[in-house]
C-alpha cells in the first residue's frame, strides 16, 4: 500500500472514496464537515437531520456519487465525543476506515483530517492505523480474496505549511506500523513454523538487514552460562532452546547513560509441560511467544527511528513439551542468577525463562529494565482484554512508562507489587516457588518472581496475556495477533 500526504484542495483530488469523521454532538456537521456539506449542496445536514449521521463512535454512513468532489464515494464516520477524541481514537476511526472499504473493494482511499489536526502526530496516527489495519491473519489461506486491497492512501486536510510536519509524521507512522505488523506476522506463525531456532533466524536476518548487532546463544551457550531457568522449561521438547541478544548501540553514547534492557518472553508453543493445559483452546498457545515478538519488533523501529539511548533486547526462546525428559512439580533448578527454583506447576514456564532473560539483560550492562510476557491467566481475570497489566519496581520509572502509553494510546493499568505478595512464592524447599501459595493475585506473584531477578535494578513488566490476542476481529483489526505494547515501549525508548 501507497501511503501519501497531498496538500491540494480536498475536493479535487481524484478518488474511490474519501473519508472524513464527525463528533456526537447536537450538531455533528460541523468545520470541515460544514465545507463538506456546503460542497455536496446541503446532503450532510439532510442526513444528520434524519439521524443517518449523528457521529457515534465508529456509525459509518456511506454516500455514492456525492456532487461538489471528485471522490466517486463518501464515507462519514463517528468519532464519538469530541472532548474524548485523542489520536488512539483517531487510530479507530482511520482503521475501521480503512477495513470498511477494503472490504467493499475500494482500491484508493483520501483520509480527510480536520481543521486543526493537520499536525505530526496526527499524520503519525492515521499512517500506523492504516497500515496496521490493512493486515490480515489470511497468510496460509489459499483462497484469498484478492480483489480486496487498498493501493493508494492519501493523508489529505493539509496545508503547504503544514506538510513538513505531516511527512515527518507519515515517515514515523510507517516506521512503527510496519514494525507493528512485523511483530504480528512471528506472533501468527504456527509452532510448526516457528520453532525457536526459526525465530532465532528471523530475528538475526532482521537486526542483520536494519544494522543492529545480533548474538544467538545455542543451547550449549546457554548450558555454559548456567541458565538453569531456561534450561528446565526445554528440556522436554527435542526442540532446542535459543537466547537472542540484539543490541542497538547510538553514535557518541555517553558514560554512564541509560541503558535499556528490553526482555520477551518467547515460548514457540507451550502446552503447560506435566501440568498439562486443556485441550479447548491450546491451539491459540502458538501466542505465547507475543511478548518476545514484540521486544524484536521493537528493535526494528528503533534501528530505524536512531534513539539516543543504547537498547539490549534480550529474549529467550523454547518451547514447553511434556516429554520423557520434562520438568515435573517438585523440581528444583538453580537460575543463572544462582537463585534455586521449586517448580510447583510447570506451566507457570514464562516467569522461570524471563528470570535468566532478565538477569542476563543486567549482565550485558541494562540499567532500566522492562520485560513483556503474555504471562498469566490472573491478568484476564483482573483487566480482561483492554488493559495491559503493568508492575514496577521503580516509581519514576514506572510513571515514564505510563505516561509514554498513555501518549502512545495504549490502554494499560498498574497493579500493586505491596511486599506482602513477595511472602507467597516464598519457597518451602528453594529460595522460591515458581507460583503462589494458593492466595490469589496470580498475576501479581507472577512478576514478584520475575522481579526477585531484577534486584535493584529499575524494572518494569507488562503482561499482555489478555490483550496481545483478538479472539475476534475489530472493525479496525484484524483477528489475531494485536502488537500490543509496541507503540509504548518504542515512545517510551524515543523519549529518555
Amino acid at each position: 500500500m501507497q501511503i501519501t500526504l497531498d496538500t491540494k484542495p480536498f475536493a479535487t483530488l481524484e478518488t474511490e472514496a474519501l473519508v472524513t469523521y464527525v463528533f456526537d454532538e447536537s450538531d455533528p456537521i460541523q468545520g470541515r464537515a460544514a465545507e463538506l456539506d456546503k460542497l455536496t449542496g446541503g446532503l450532510l445536514a439532510r442526513l444528520a437531520k434524519g439521524g443517518e449521521i449523528a457521529g457515534k463512535s465508529l456509525e459509518t454512513t456511506l454516500v455514492h456519487a456525492p456532487q461538489g468532489v471528485k471522490a466517486a464515494r463518501l464515507l462519514v464516520v463517528g468519532a464519538g465525543k469530541r472532548e474524548q477524541f485523542n489520536p488512539a481514537t483517531l487510530r479507530k476511526v482511520a482503521g475501521a476506515a480503512l477495513r470498511y472499504l477494503k472490504s467493499r473493494g475500494v482500491h484508493k482511499v483520501v483520509f480527510l483530517v480536520r481543521e486543526g489536526d493537520a499536525t505530526e502526530d496526527v499524520a503519525q496516527a492515521v499512517t500506523e492505523a492504516a497500515i496496521v489495519s490493512d493486515f490480515e491473519t489470511d497468510k496460509y489461506k489459499t483462497d484469498k480474496k484478492n480483489d480486496k486491497f487498498i493501493e493508494i492512501f492519501t493523508i489529505a486536510g493539509y496545508a503547504d505549511a503544514e506538510k513538513a510536519a505531516g511527512e515527518k509524521g507519515l515517515g514515523k507512522g510507517r516506521i512503527i506500523g510496519d514494525s507493528q505488523n512485523f511483530t504480528r506476522d512471528l506472533v501468527n506463525e504456527p509452532s510448526n513454523k516457528l520453532t525457536p531456532r526459526i525465530l532465532a533466524e528471523k530475528a538475526q536476518a532482521m537486526a542483520k538487514e536494519a544494522g543492529l548487532a545480533v548474538e544467538i546463544l545455542d543451547e550449549k551457550k546457554i548450558a555454559e552460562l548456567k541458565m538453569g531457568a531456561l534450561l528446565s522449561v526445554a528440556q522436554g521438547s527435542v526442540e532446542p532452546p535459543r537466547m537472542i541478544v540484539i543490541t542497538y548501540t547510538p553514535a557518541n553514547l555517553k558514560p554512564g547513560a541509560t541503558v535499556v534492557g528490553l526482555v520477551g518472553k518467547a515460548v514457540t508453543f507451550d502446552t503447560g509441560g506435566i501440568s498439562i493445559k486443556p485441550a479447548d483452546g491450546m491451539e491459540k498457545m502458538k501466542y505465547d511467544m507475543a511478548g518476545g515478538a514484540t521486544m524484536i519488533g521493537i528493535m526494528r523501529a528503533i534501528a530505524a527511528l536512531k534513539p539516543s539511548v543504547k537498547v539490549i533486547c534480550v529474549v529467550p526462546a523454547t518451547e514447553n513439551m511434556p516429554g520423557g525428559k520434562a520438568q515435573k512439580p517438585g523440581d528444583i533448578h538453580t537460575a543463572m542468577s544462582g537463585k534455586t527454583i521449586e517448580v510447583l506447576n510447570t506451566d507457570a514456564e514464562g516467569r522461570l525463562i524471563l528470570a535468566d532473560g532478565v538477569h542476563y539483560a543486567k549482565q550485558l550492562g541494562a540499567t532500566h529494565l522492562v520485560d513483556a510476557a503474555t504471562l498469566t491467566g490472573a491478568i484476564v481475570v483482573a483487566l480482561a482484554n483492554v488493559n495491559v497489566g503493568v508492575f514496577g519496581s521503580d516509581r519514576a520509572w514506572t510513571d515514564k512508562l505510563l505516561a509514554s502509553a498513555k501518549a502512545a494510546g495504549e490502554k494499560m493499568w498498574e497493579l500493586p507489587m505491596d511486599d506482602e505478595y513477595r511472602e507467597f512464592i516464598k519457597g518451602s524447599f528453594a529460595d522460591i516457588q515458581n507460583i503462589g501459595s494458593g492466595k490469589g493475585g496470580g498475576s501479581i506473584t507472577g512478576a514478584w518472581f520475575i522481579r526477585e531477578f531484577a534486584g535493584d535494578t529499575p524494572w518494569i513488566h507488562l503482561d499482555i496475556a489478555g490483550t496481545a490476542w483478538n479472539d475476534d476481529a475489530k472493525p479496525w483489526l484484524a483477528k489475531g495477533p494485536t502488537g500490543v505494547s509496541l507503540r509504548t515501549l518504542v515512545h517510551l525508548v524515543m523519549s529518555l
